[in-house]
């Protein structure tokens, strides 16, 4: 058994514990968060520790740690706490779901990758990476450091996705697409050329009809 901090007690926490704990070796010593943000002492039955210090406690030579927050200011808070957990020496581990299909090209660290994902051969995952649940990511993509895909989007062959790039639910990229730099594309998108860094994406307008529910 290896021995795991997280850091963050939030739902994405609560999970990324769920998966350590169900799929890999390592075994939750304990959660963390900047004294700041601390309410509980206790989460899921692990202690709550300040990450100020951390290191003191919880030596890195002894713990890796999972950085599990998710993808608020386009994914710059996860990266600061990413960085911050690297530069006092931790090794940050990389959770792949055994009901992912993958075949094994490179994934970075402190990336967490959920069930029903499909990774085709010669895509390359870079740093601090979130897939979750039920994504296409073709052949020959790069996605970079401190992205964060939600569920079931479709990235097709060939796209490279620049470092804190967010995609919303159901979106499609069209394959060779670049997307730059934090990059936002909105639930339900469509992409079908580059985009430059800061663009933000929405789907084409829809028209709903209301209608009383006794109708129905």
């Amino acid at each position: 058994m290896k021995d795991l901090i997280i850091y963050g007690t939030g739902l994405i926490a609560e999970v990324a514990a769920f998966f350590f704990e169900k799929d890999t070796d390592y075994r939750i010593a304990c959660f963390t968060n900047s004294e700041d943000f601390i309410t509980d002492t206790v989460f899921r039955g692990r202690p709550v520790e300040p990450f100020e210090g951390l290191q003191e406690r919880y030596p890195p030579d002894r713990y890796d740690i999972f950085v599990a927050l998710g993808y608020r200011k386009t994914n710059q808070v996860r990266e600061q706490r990413y960085r911050e957990a690297k530069q006092k020496g931790y090794r940050c581990a990389t959770y792949i779901s055994p009901l992912a299909v993958y075949f094994g090209t490179p994934v970075g660290d402190n990336c967490f990758i959920l069930e029903n994902n499909v990774i085709q051969p010669f895509v390359t995952i870079c740093n601090n990476v979130t897939l979750w649940s039920g994504n296409h990511i073709g052949h020959h993509s790069i996605i970079k450091d401190h992205c964060f895909i939600s569920s079931h989007v479709v990235v097709s062959g060939g796209c490279r996705i620049e470092e804190n790039c967010f995609l919303g639910v159901n979106a499609t990229l069209r394959d060779n697409v670049t997307l730059g730099k934090m990059t936002v594309v909105g639930a339900g998108s469509i992409v079908a050329r580059d985009c430059a860094a800061r663009t933000l994406v929405l789907p084409a307008k829809s028209e709903y009809v209301i209608v009383e529910r006794d109708v129905l």
